[in-house]
């Protein structure tokens, strides 16, 4: 059983096809065909039930689908162990962030200091959604990841970095509640602008509303918050966003802002890796900068309130 034959069994396995597999692998439909071919013939049962349209794991596939991703965890885990002992040029760190704000904003930085301590190493970065990244790090596709938390996988290790409560933003001429509270039947009835389903944030919003017996008048859905607030700013509705991130533009007069009454939603960002993975010094270090970059980030927003 080798490396290769099993990155060819999860390339399938994910992909649904052997053409799909090959592309991911980077090789010839008849080169992975091959390698399964061997692997079956090394197991002594079929792993995949072919069918027209696609394959479908038997249940010998089932049973090593888990395996196979362990083996070759470990087998990325010791090539960079081994590596870091040839020195920084060779460290490798696969970042992935469900937060484009942060991203934009302060992640740059961060990797232009992480740089500077490790002037060679491979830095690769990638977005999706907390759930996507968590399972990208279950699945060896990357090492760490900015997440909302909290991530519901004892498998996965986290770090609280930033916390911000949650509130309602509209422009400034457009009152949606009294007294800055907004109750959730007012503003169920609006037309809202929320991030995109699958992230932790949604989620919490959607349960919100669900416990509250309200169904939301949802008119977009978009994966950037920075999106978000520019079309609420620009009065097409209403969005939901930390107080702090949008501290600049209710100071400035573009934005307001109400709590929603009963609902103590908070967006906290954290990072997440493999609970007992290796931790390379690399990814020490990027955490450690990552801490100190939000601690910046604090100060500054208790020294603008």
């Amino acid at each position: 059983m080798e490396i290769r034959q099993l990155k060819a069994f999860l390339a399938i396995a994910e992909a649904k096809t052997f053409t799909a597999g090959a592309r991911l692998m980077n090789v010839t439909q008849a080169a992975i065909s091959m390698q399964i071919r061997q692997l079956e013939d090394e197991v002594g049962i079929p792993l995949f039930t072919r069918t027209p349209r696609r394959v479908i794991l038997t249940e010998a596939g089932e049973h090593l689908i888990d395996r196979a991703r362990k083996i070759l965890r470990e087998h990325d885990a010791a090539l960079a162990e081994i590596a870091e002992l040839a020195g920084a040029e060779h460290g490798r760190l696969r970042i992935g962030s469900a937060s484009a704000m942060f991203a934009t904003a302060q992640l740059p930085t961060i990797l232009q200091e992480l740089k500077e301590k490790f002037p060679r190493a491979e830095i690769t970065v990638s977005s999706g959604t907390s759930q996507a990244l968590g399972d990208k790090i279950l699945h060896g596709e990357i090492d760490i990841a900015f997440v909302s938390l909290p991530v519901d996988n004892t498998n996965l290790l986290t770090e609280l970095l930033f916390s911000d409560e949650i509130v309602a933003i509209a422009h400034p001429s457009h009152q949606i509640g009294e007294d800055g509270l907004v109750s959730a039947a007012q503003l169920a009835s609006e037309q809202l602008i929320l991030g995109e389903q699958g992230g932790n944030t949604r989620r919490m919003i959607d349960d919100f509303f669900a416990a509250q017996n309200v169904k939301p008048n949802v008119v977009m859905e978009l994966s950037r918050q920075e999106a978000i607030n520019q079309m609420v700013e620009n009065g097409m509705g209403v969005g939901i966003a930390g107080a702090k991130t949008v501290a600049d533009e209710i100071r400035e007069g573009r934005l307001s802002s109400w709590f929603i009454e009963g609902a103590e939603i908070k967006w906290d960002l954290g990072l997440a890796r493999l609970r007992g993975g290796y931790f390379s010094p690399i990814a020490r270090e990027f955490v450690n900068l990552c801490k100190e970059s939000f601690k910046e980030r604090e100060k500054e927003f208790k020294a603008r309130k």
